[in-house]
């Protein structure tokens, strides 16, 4: 089930600054997104995980390589090595760029600063030597330069490449006699034309592309992913000037460092994506004036502040406004022009490095009736209440409190982050409660996993409250089972006038909690299935009961990074609507968690789960148990682990039955297995 590269990772371990790792997200995001998710590592992770089948590009960035190699060195540098060598990339920024290089020479002399040494990586064959300017010191901006460099235009054919531009410096190296490795397969992209503070051999280099092996590397020593909106004017009494001569030339960074990934293999965004700012939330129900019963069981929550509402709560916090008052304001903005729908960002906030949680989310509440379609442009409340209506009047055994209530923002930062990390909101929300939203622009995956949902994609979260009493018989585990099977049961059956063309729709579950599709875009002898969506589960013990938050994605119409439902459809049927498919959605885990409710995951669920998923009889491979093998028969009925029979010689059953549980933290669940004694 081979699949594509479409992880960026961006190494968060010990040597590397925060700031830098924020200025590689935040760069890389805008540069790559929808094709990869952008996400951090630790070198744990890079030792340990099988990330490098899903990994586009790894990033070291700027900060004190000395950390790295003392994390790294022997198996984390190998795995790199392996992975660059059997055609990855690597993207190596300042300390990454000496991390990178053959060898490091820093401030030679100097018995407070000094860092000499060989590299294991040595992707660039020679030495990099520094620091290229003085004035560096650590922890601190005082060295801060912005330089300027002079490209290789040749060398980078890709989009619009300047001849020069500034770049923001703070203690990287020069590349010596780099010129003179071209046989070995380095090209110099970039040099300074300014003087340098060390003996650069023959030319200049500042950055360089190094062939290696079927894969390469890109090491740039000044730091074209900052960004000078994110830097601080008051760090240095310089810093003002340097951020005005970084401004000028910020398209110019842009393009070249947008060249640099596309020298690399990557599918850049030549449009860069500025991620759009918080929306208004709109909260309705199904029945008119039933909100008002939600906002009476929060308020032993509410402040007022100066006359105005508010929840103030552990991660988030949200100004309340009623629906009449802003009937006074849509009069307001008849007469004096539309007002933006959006959220109260902080006063000096530009496209930068927000946190989040410092932004003030408002929540009208809609007591009279669903927000029109002029407030909510991007999602049609009315159609997406009249097709639950429809959708629970055609199946019993469904529980009419799911998707009846719905929280809806077009832009928000996670419906996960939302209700699980504000745990006095999520308190006293009912069970079947429904966040959902058009983008995301801080998505939640399993572990730190954050990143931008664009539009297009199904995105939502659930409120379940699970009883204590029926763990024994119901486990809430199995949660994330039902609304894997929710999703894919939905979809097959979205349309009731004409089934067919959804009922086969090649869409499969891998276990625990991923959905995949087949590849449209593969021929029928090179069937592959994709990832198109997935399910994070989130729960907190409270009282007698699981507070649990089920947290969907799914891409619906937005092809992109792999593929999507309406790519599957090929103009069969009817195509998707967002509102429709979380009502079938909603619809559906509705009835299965209500059967679950009394007979907990039996041979009907069973079934139903084996009929969609994508294991049956796949031998897997068990990594820490010294390579023995596996073939998956099924899933346990207490806790969902994997049930597999050992193989022996030639692959013959052991007659041993072992029970298989992911390390909860891999990259891919199957080269992350872990065996349970029974």
């Amino acid at each position: 089930m081979p699949g594509k590269r479409l992880n960026v990772l961006v190494y968060a371990g010990n040597g590397c600054t925060i700031e830098s790792v924020r200025h590689c997200v935040y760069s890389l995001r805008r540069l790559l997104s929808p094709y990869y998710a952008v996400l951090s590592v630790t070198g744990e992770a890079i030792i340990k995980e099988p990330w490098t089948a899903s990994c586009a590009l790894l990033v070291m960035p700027g900060g004190a390589d000395l950390g790295y190699c003392r994390t790294l060195n022997g198996e984390g540098n190998r795995k790199i090595s392996q992975y660059v060598e059997r055609g990855g990339a690597y993207l190596g920024c300042c300390a990454g760029a000496y991390y990178g290089s053959g060898r490091c020479e820093f401030e030679v002399g100097d018995k407070l600063m000094e860092v000499v040494g060989d590299r294991e990586l040595a992707f660039f064959p020679g030495t990099c030597r520094g620091c290229a300017f003085s004035g560096f010191v650590y922890h601190s901006e005082k060295g801060t330069k912005a330089v300027e460099l002079r490209t290789d235009k040749t060398k980078l054919a890709e989009g619009s490449v300047p001849d020069v531009f500034r770049s923001y410096y703070n203690g990287g190296g020069v590349f010596v006699d780099a010129e003179k490795y071209r046989d070995k397969g380095v090209e110099v992209l970039a040099s300074y034309t300014e003087k340098l503070n060390v003996d650069s051999g023959e030319g200049t280099a500042a950055t360089v592309y190094c062939k290696v092996g079927e894969g390469a590397a890109v090491l740039t020593s000044p730091h074209p992913e900052f960004a000078p909106i994110n830097l601080d004017p008051s760090a240095t009494p310089e810093m003002p000037t340097i951020i005005e001569a970084l401004a000028k030339d910020d398209t110019e960074r842009s393009n070249f460092l947008k060249a640099c990934l596309s020298k690399l293999g990557l599918h850049v965004n030549q449009e860069q994506n500025a991620v759009p700012s918080l929306s208004r939330l709109h909260l309705s129900s199904m029945k008119p004036a039933t909100p008002e019963a939600i906002m009476s069981g929060l308020a032993d929550i509410i402040v007022t502040k100066d006359g105005k509402e508010y929840i103030e709560d552990e991660n988030d916090t949200f100004h309340l406004e009623k629906q009449s008052a802003w009937s006074l304001n849509s009069l307001k903005s008849a007469l004096t022009g539309p007002a933006k729908d959006e959220t109260d960002p902080p006063a000096d906030a530009e496209d930068r490095i927000l946190d989040y949680s410092d932004v003030v989310k408002r929540l009208l509440v809609h007591e009279k009736n669903a927000p029109s379609s002029k407030e909510t442009p991007y999602f049609n409340h009315d159609a997406y209440f009249a097709n639950l209506k429809y959708y629970q009047s055609q199946e019993s055994g469904i529980d009419a409190e799911f998707g009846k209530h719905l929280l809806y923002g077009e832009v928000v930062t996670s419906t996960n982050t939302m209700l699980e990390k504000n745990t006095q909101l999520l308190r006293r929300l009912p069970s079947g409660f429904v966040a959902s939203a058009t983008v995301q622009v801080a998505g939640r995956g399993r572990g730190s996993n954050v990143w931008v949902s664009p539009a297009g994609s199904l995105i939502f979260s659930l409120v379940v409250r699970h009883e204590t009493s029926l763990m024994q018989k119901a486990p809430v585990v199995f949660l994330q089972y039902l609304a894997a099977l929710a999703i894919v049961e939905g979809i097959h059956s979205y349309d009731y006038e004409t089934p067919t063309a959804y009922k086969k729709l090649p869409v499969k579950l891998k276990w625990p909690n991923d959905i995949y599709a087949l590849d449209p875009t593969r021929p029928e002898y090179e069937k592959a299935y994709v990832k198109i969506g997935g399910i994070l589960v989130n729960s907190h013990y409270s009282s007698e009961e699981y507070l649990a938050v089920i947290g969907i994605g799914l891409n619906t119409t937005n092809a992109l990074p792999t593929t999507s439902l309406s790519a599957l459809l090929k103009g069969r049927g009817a195509a998707f609507t967002l509102e429709k498919l979380l009502a079938r959605t909603a619809s559906k885990f509705s009835m299965l968690y209500s059967r679950f409710r009394d007979t907990g995951f039996n041979t009907y669920f069973e079934d139903m789960y084996y009929r969609h998923w994508l294991h049956t009889d796949q031998i897997v491979t068990l990594e820490n148990a010294g390579g023995a093998r596996a073939r998956i028969k099924g899933i346990t009925r207490d806790w969902g682990l994997l049930i597999a029979e050992e193989l022996g010689w030639e692959d013959r059953p052991t007659g041993r039955i072992v029970e298989l549980q992911s390390d909860f933290n891999s990259f891919d669940f199957f080269k992350g297995l872990l065996k349970r004694k029974v």
